[in-house]
């Protein structure tokens, strides 16, 4: 029996989710989710990135560092099945594996020279918690990685979900500009737990350095303030 490998960490990942509620399923999805990757001393050498400017896309490879779990699970309840139908964990991107190993596509927007943790790599259409442990990082090949005829099972049924967002002009001008679209982008997507769809229930959802909160009646999300991670209530 070959002795598995101990994975090394070359880096983590700045996003605007401080917590996991909220992150899109999948990477691509909102593509307006900005991230930036910090290299490990050992490897934030300009030398390391050479050639990856040809690329628009890459893969990251990167720790479910927030799933704890004793023992992996053979089964899941995908959320796209709305939480009540299983299939097997290999069937699915469960984080709940024998591994708990991500995959993500993102789109490469550019290298950033300055800075003390420099060389940098900003990407966008991130799927990733701020300060996710990044194992490494691999081109993204149309030729190779683009499968014109592949099957998506039950979550190509479910590629186009969203939820109508209803965000009142005078509380997403408290959000900077750049956020804006973003923001709106990730609640149509609707955060909640498919476990978790209270009627009338106020969600919170961390977003940067903001709270924003919503509800969602007759289908429709409705955003009802948005506030400071400062001016937050001690609970």
């Amino acid at each position: 029996m070959v002795q598995g490998r101990k994975l090394e960490i070359i880096g983590y990942i700045h996003t605007d989710f401080p917590e996991k509620f909220g992150i899109p399923r999948q990477s691509g999805l909102v593509q307006e989710l900005m991230g930036e990757i910090f290299l490990e001393p050992d490897y934030r050498r300009p030398e390391i990135l050479m050639g990856i400017e040809e690329y628009s896309h890459l893969w990251l490879i990167w720790d479910f560092s927030m799933v704890n779990q004793e023992k992996a699970s053979l089964t899941v309840c995908p959320p796209r099945l709305s939480g009540k139908e299983r299939r097997g964990v290999f069937a699915t991107r469960s984080p709940f594996r024998p591994n708990p190993i991500g995959l993500s596509c993102v789109r490469f927007e550019k290298i950033i020279t300055d800075g003390s943790k420099a060389p940098s790599i900003l990407v966008s259409g991130v799927d990733l918690m701020d300060g996710t442990p990044i194992y490494d990082i691999k081109p993204y090949l149309p030729y190779a990685d683009c499968i014109s005829d592949a099957r998506g099972g039950f979550g190509e049924k479910h590629k186009n979900d969203h939820i109508e967002v209803v965000f009142p002009k005078e509380l997403l001008q408290r959000l900077p500009m750049e956020k804006q679209s973003a923001v709106i982008r990730v609640l149509e997507q609707d955060p909640r737990a498919a476990y978790n769809k209270k009627p009338d229930y106020i969600y919170g959802m961390a977003f940067a350095q903001w709270d924003v909160r919503f509800t969602v009646k007759n289908g429709v999300l409705y955003v009802t303030d948005v506030v400071m991670q400062s001016e937050k209530p001690v609970k």
